[in-house]
């Protein structure tokens, strides 16, 4: 490098350095600008679930702005020594939105996420815009977000709350919609022998008031932000059930594991028992429950039922009182409540209540807890055990 182009260099970067200086004493665009205002001019999705790297306004291009009433913004195109983009913005009169005048952790200057480990979300923090990482639990309740509704006729679809197609009755059977636990036939007979007018069939579900604030999510981002995992999850169980989305920094901590025999009563039938002790476990066992949560059973889960003079009807699901007990003693030595459905007795489902949707369990911790049971051996010396699994946050 000769003499004459090093003395240039050093010219340019003192002038530079000295135009920043410059900037940051003198830097009156930020003046100008609010969190709320760049928010509303931009349309930023306030309260939207985000990555690292995804833009805060939806573009990969810098949001530009006009030179001449923006210039302190090239103090953090000199800061990186960007003369590319510097000569950029003198030769177009346009500078890239310096976010950092309005936004605080999460969002680099160019409005990138940057730091966050997660599916975050924006926010605000205070006077700034921030994408707020997710706390170690994240929870919401499944609501419809796809549903069909029972008319006179046939079936009305819905989407997000809009009614989008009707369905007459002798097309229903040719429905395509369909997952691990319903199809077109299940749709029929939900139709033909279970709906009345005005009733609906849920095919697809959100999340809905979610714990750390966030947007509720459609069903179609739901797989995109908190995984595949949690929509088949959410599948298995009734609609508004809590689902736990998102979960870090914990650790497993077992419980007691509590235990009992089917027992035998052939009045009922020992066979039908077993099938219907096994369902039951089968409807718990997986279940988690988020903090200050109530959660039941899976649903699309079905019981025999065995003649009893004493029942409503003439008939009960025999069988599920020994699993029910099981569950009953792990939930309540972990200091909740009897179960919603469950009495203190022998027979300890109460009449009414289906063993899976109908009983609840709320959890009492301010972390989340799963439910776990198995059985081991079969007919009448069946042993079944619950257990209660807790999510500790690690400090």
């Amino acid at each position: 490098m000769s003499k004459g182009w090093r003395k240039i260099s050093t010219a340019i970067f003192i002038a530079l350095l000295a135009l920043c200086v410059f900037l940051a004493v003198f830097n009156s665009a930020s003046g100008s600008y609010t969190a709320e205002s760049v928010a509303k001019a931009y349309n930023l999705p306030i309260g939207q679930s985000m990555f690292e790297n995804q833009s805060i306004v939806g573009t990969t291009e810098p949001v530009e702005v006009p030179l001449v009433t923006n210039f302190a913004f090239l103090s953090h195109e000199l800061q990186a020594f960007d003369l590319q983009g510097i000569l950029m913005a003198l030769s177009t009169g346009a500078v890239p939105f310096d976010f950092t005048t309005v936004s605080g952790e999460g969002i680099d200057s160019y409005g990138n996420v940057v730091d966050v480990e997660g599916p975050g979300f924006l926010t605000y923090a205070g006077d700034k815009l921030v994408v707020k990482e997710p706390d170690n639990y994240v929870w919401a309740y499944s609501t419809p977000y796809k549903w069909l509704k029972k008319t006179a006729s046939g079936v009305d679809v819905y989407e997000n709350g809009k009614k989008i197609k009707s369905v007459p009755v002798d097309e229903i059977k040719n429905l395509d919609y369909h997952n691990d636990y319903y199809n077109a036939s299940t749709i029929a007979s939900w139709y033909n022998y279970d709906a009345q007018e005005g009733s609906t069939f849920t095919l697809e579900k959100g999340m809905a008031g979610l714990s750390d604030g966030r947007n509720n999510i459609s069903s179609t981002d739901v797989p995109k932000i908190f995984g595949q995992e949690t929509v088949d999850y959410a599948s298995e169980y009734p609609t508004g059930a809590p689902i736990l989305l998102y979960a870090s920094n914990y650790t497993e901590q077992a419980g007691e594991a509590y235990g009992t025999e089917l027992g035998s009563h052939p009045e009922y039938g020992d066979g039908t028992r077993e099938i219907n002790a096994r369902q039951f476990v089968d409807a718990w066992n997986g279940t988690v429950i988020p903090p200050d949560s109530t959660a039941s059973g899976k649903d699309y889960v079905y019981f025999e039922s065995a003649s009893d003079a004493s029942a409503p009807g003439g008939s009960a699901a025999h069988g599920v009182c020994p699993s029910a007990r099981a569950l009953r003693a792990a939930v309540t030595a972990e200091g909740f409540d009897l179960p919603v459905g469950m009495s203190w007795d022998e027979d300890a489902v109460l009449f009414g209540y289906n063993p899976a949707q109908d009983i609840t369990v709320y959890n009492n911790h301010d972390y989340p807890v799963k439910i776990n049971m198995w059985t081991e051996g079969e007919g009448t010396g069946m042993g079944i055990y619950a257990q209660i699994v807790r999510y500790i946050p690690n400090d």
